[in-house]
């Protein structure tokens, strides 16, 4: 999807190029308008550059961390809002976060699609719209969360809260193959001690209500996994 007119500006930094370029990849599929950068000082001066909407931010870089970018940023009078992308996840970090100016963290590893969904809530939180529940969409399925409804084409689909949270981790992860042991610890947890096939009895009941209402989405990777996908783009 090409930005349009007027298309928000996404700074994405990370010093990890893959992880740069599949957020960015994400948010421009979303319609933003995205630039990249690979080190604290590649940021700030992207950021003096061109004025972003909102900063996607690796707090570990390799000159100096996100932190001290965020405060020179401040510094500068940079009042962009800032998503932390970090491995650190103690409460210490959080506040030292938030005390220079964090607005949310993602904690890696992450979903392309949370980075989305939390993009989009601090832009609505920062522009005072009001931020609602969130909707997460993929062709033509819609997976409403405020309301826990999921639609194909516009239908009601009714699913059991197993084959829901099922269609959500593919909803979260699209165009990424799964495996049954990344889809039995999000949907089943770690603490299951069943046979993983259930994963496979599930995907089975989850197209047998999907599949009526349109081409099939969630394709089999054999001896891999699973992936949800339109091959019909």
């Amino acid at each position: 999807m090409t930005p349009g007119n007027g298309a928000k500006r996404i700074l994405v930094v990370d010093d990890e190029p893959s992880i740069v370029d599949a957020v960015a990849t994400s948010l421009r599929y979303e319609g933003f308008d995205v630039g990249e950068a690979t080190t604290g000082r590649g940021a700030l001066d992207s950021a003096k550059e061109r004025l972003p909407d909102l900063i996607v931010l690796d707090i570990m870089l390799p000159d100096f961390d996100g932190l001290e970018v965020t405060r020179r940023l401040r510094a500068l009078g940079i009042e962009a809002p800032v998503l932390f992308l970090t491995a650190r996840d103690s409460v210490r970090d959080r506040v030292a976060g938030l005390s220079v100016g964090a607005d949310d963290y993602v904690t890696k590893p992450f979903a392309l699609a949370e980075i989305v969904a939390r993009t989009r809530a601090i832009l609505r939180r920062t522009s005072g719209e009001p931020e609602g529940y969130a909707t997460l969409r993929f062709a033509d399925v819609e997976m409403d969360e405020g309301g826990h409804e999921v639609r194909r084409a516009g239908v009601p689909i009714q699913l059991t809260v197993t084959e829901y949270n099922l269609l959500r981790y593919f909803l979260l992860n699209p165009r990424h193959v799964l495996s049954k042991m990344e889809i039995l610890d999000y949907v089943w947890h770690y603490d299951f001690q069943g046979n993983a096939n259930v994963v496979e009895t599930y995907v089975g009941y989850l197209r047998k209500k999907l599949d009526p209402h349109g081409p099939p989405l969630i394709q089999t990777i054999r001896q891999v996994g699973y992936i949800l996908r339109d091959d019909t783009v």
